[in-house]
């Protein structure tokens, strides 16, 4: 025991061992007694040194087993130490599938620094694909030891977001025929920046943020810090000598996470053909229903707007044209006349435009309606709106009016056939048949629609319904459910 603890200590004091920490644990299983027996003779009575052309890897050891070492120099090698490798390992923490047909994401922030202690199910960041914002969880109870993106950064889905130091028990396990090709684990990264060392490069992620910004090339810049680590310095330094000459006030802004999905979707729409159908809609008897609901509001907490009424009247319209609340397949060349009434609500935020849906509209009274427009809201506005809050619109409704302007021309958002830009509510002159003037409550809607789909004698019918809804509000009550 005291000889092998002397070979264990001169192990550990004359230099680095960078050895498969797989060995510690199958090493036994792998040789046969007789194996055994002359690898404690050989472990126990030699002593190696790079100086010589037998140094370790000797023939007898080579003929026992690989012990798959990646670097070694200046040996006093024991058994006793190869077994006292500490266990656990490093484990790759992947951007997982976050909804169907999600093929990216932005990361927004993180949770977890390195260093941090970090348990499972624990929230790791936090990602905005081109439908909702995700939070991301940890599969492994362990320590965060590195972490490979910053905000901001796009990141495909199944690409490693950050590495965990985990217990031996959470380790992917390996049998002995994969020993040769097992990944290397142990309890710090110096492996890792070992092989940084020779095959790339040496920086922070905030330094790597910093040259992505700049568009340099990173293994371009000359570090000059610890064992060529490059610093923020060095790209600063560096960056005047790639950039192209331009106007000093200029700012390149990435487009990310709603926006970039804004791009495909009206990329997309840009190639349907699109016809226009516009009619005003006097609102009077809408303003005296939404002037009563406000009067005789028992909730303090809601806030009666003019967008609840417009949906359950469009619901009702919607009921008479189903063809005005349909999908479009254009490989198969079919029209899927949907059974539920999901209409989205165009939204402006600071995070871009987004459109959720409420969800069944046909089945909801006014007030619930109410309720749930208010909820997609605030969440819209704090960019917490979830995948289902997204998906499976059947119509889009843009209220243009509550921002300003009379009249809009929408895109449709495929794969919906058609979508209603609605303008402010205003007064303005009307005559009736004796020349008489009155002031009348004026709303101009603009029906964007897929002519693949629906012709101009369709919507004109529809429009006309949904027009006799709301100037005569009263009628709803006759179906209302």
């Amino acid at each position: 025991m005291l000889v092998s603890r002397i070979w264990q200590k001169k192990a550990l004091s004359s230099g680095r061992r960078w050895l498969h920490p797989c060995i510690s644990q199958n090493l036994t299983a792998l040789l046969t007694s007789e194996q055994k027996a002359s690898f404690l003779e050989f472990s126990s009575g030699s002593s190696f040194s790079t100086y010589s052309p037998a140094s370790f890897c000797c023939d007898k050891a080579r003929d026992l087993v690989n012990c798959n070492i990646s670097y070694m120099k200046r040996y006093c090698f024991s058994s006793q130490a190869i077994l006292d490798l500490p266990v656990g390992g490093i484990v790759d923490v992947p951007l997982a599938q976050t909804g169907e047909g999600i093929a990216e994401c932005e990361l927004l922030k993180w949770f977890a620094q390195e260093g941090d202690l970090i348990e499972e199910f624990q929230p790791l960041c936090e990602v905005q694909s081109d439908k909702a914002t995700i939070e991301i969880t940890s599969r492994y109870k362990g320590k965060v030891s590195q972490i490979l993106h910053v905000p901001g950064d796009v990141i495909k889905v199944g690409d490693t977001l950050l590495k965990m130091i985990v217990d031996e028990s959470q380790v992917p396990t390996s049998s002995p025929s994969d020993l040769g090709n097992a990944k290397p684990t142990c309890s710090e990264l110096e492996l890792e920046l070992e092989k940084d060392k020779i095959g790339a490069v040496l920086a922070t992620p905030a330094v790597r943020s910093l040259a992505k910004q700049h568009g340099i090339n990173i293994t371009d810049v000359l570090g000059t810090g610890k064992d060529g680590r490059i610093l923020k310095e060095d790209i600063v330094k560096y960056a005047p000598q790639k950039e192209s000459i331009k106007d000093p006030s200029d700012k390149t802004v990435p487009l990310r996470g709603f926006q970039r999905a804004m791009v495909k979707s009206m990329s997309l729409a840009a190639k349907v053909p699109h016809f226009h159908y516009v009619e005003e809609i006097e609102c009077d008897s809408l303003v005296e229903l939404k002037t009563s609901f406000q009067k005789n509001n028992p909730y303090p907490h809601v806030k009666h707007t003019f967008l609840p009424l417009l949906i359950k009247s469009l619901s009702m319209a919607l009921s008479n044209y189903p063809f005005m609340n349909s999908c479009f397949n254009e490989d198969s060349l079919e029209v899927i006349l949907k059974g539920s009434q999901n209409i989205g609500i165009a939204m402006a935020t600071l995070h871009g435009l987004v459109v959720p849906n409420i969800k069944n509209v046909q089945s909801l009274s006014i007030l619930e309606i109410t309720k749930e427009l208010a909820r997609l809201q605030e969440l819209a506005s704090k960019n917490k709106l979830n995948p289902g809050d997204i998906c499976g619109g059947t119509i889009t409704l843009s209220n243009i009016g509550a921002i300003g302007g009379k009249f809009g021309s929408p895109l449709l958002n495929l794969p919906e056939v058609a979508i209603i830009a609605i303008g402010r509510i205003q007064k303005v002159a009307r005559f009736v048949d004796d020349g008489n003037v009155y002031p009348a409550s004026i709303m101009n809607v603009n029906i964007g629609a897929d002519h693949r789909v629906l012709d101009g004698a369709t919507v004109a019918r529809f429009c006309n319904e949904w027009k006799r809804f709301i100037e005569n509000p009263e009628l709803l009550m006759l179906h209302m459910r």
